[in-house]
């Protein structure tokens, strides 16, 4: 069977913003811009070929077509939330991590962390950047040469003649147990050797 979808990401983006009634709620909670939001929604009513809100001052209400769609789209998410959650080792949070493509992967002792953090689901995806960060294919990221980005966490890895490694994770998740749990095992990581071109060493935040 060929299931017929609009785009997923303006599907999440409209849900987002009927929930909350709020562009700028909505891309706080998607780690986008409002703007980027905005867009995705106006696809989105032109594929379907009806307005699902109306755009009054300072005020975003749902049309009577865009409160039909939503409980469909909002039970269809997590439909897909619950049997996603089936995946996960059993008692644990996900936490995907993202890494850039020339980044050693040794460095980051990830069978240590597994053993450590049995709580915790480890899936690396390299390479990836800022994009699947933005898009939230992974939870958090260690990106080149990227020290500052709006709405974003940003803990060197290590310090170097070349371009800096960045930790990066959205604001909104940064303090979340898990990516809590990874930041302070990189620092672990860097306690245990004098070779910091060699390890991974957290030495503090972009602007502190």
């Amino acid at each position: 069977m060929t299931y017929t979808l609009p785009p997923l990401n303006a599907l999440r983006a409209f849900e987002a913003a009927a929930r909350h009634l709020s562009f700028k709620l909505a891309a706080h909670e998607l780690h986008v811009t409002p703007a980027a939001v905005g867009q995705q929604v106006k696809a989105l009513e032109a594929r379907l070929g009806v307005p699902l809100f109306e755009r009054l001052h300072k005020q975003l209400v749902l049309t009577a077509a865009g409160q039909a769609y939503l409980p469909g789209i909002s039970d269809g998410f997590r439909l897909i939330a619950d049997a996603t959650s089936q995946l996960k080792p059993a008692g644990a949070v996900l936490l995907q991590l993202g890494v850039h493509g020339a980044f050693d992967l040794r460095r980051l002792a990830l069978a240590e962390f597994r053993s450590t953090h049995a709580d915790i689901g480890l899936r690396v995806l390299q390479p990836a950047g800022l994009h699947e960060l933005v898009e939230g294919k992974v939870d958090l990221l260690i990106a080149r040469g990227l020290g500052h980005h709006p709405g974003y966490r940003c803990d060197r890895v290590n310090e170097g003649a070349g371009l800096d490694d960045w930790l990066i994770a959205p604001e909104g998740t940064a303090d979340c147990p898990e990516i809590v749990s990874f930041r302070e095992w990189l620092r672990a990581v860097s306690a245990e050797t004098s070779l910091p071109n060699r390890r991974p060493r957290l030495v503090g935040s972009a602007g502190s």
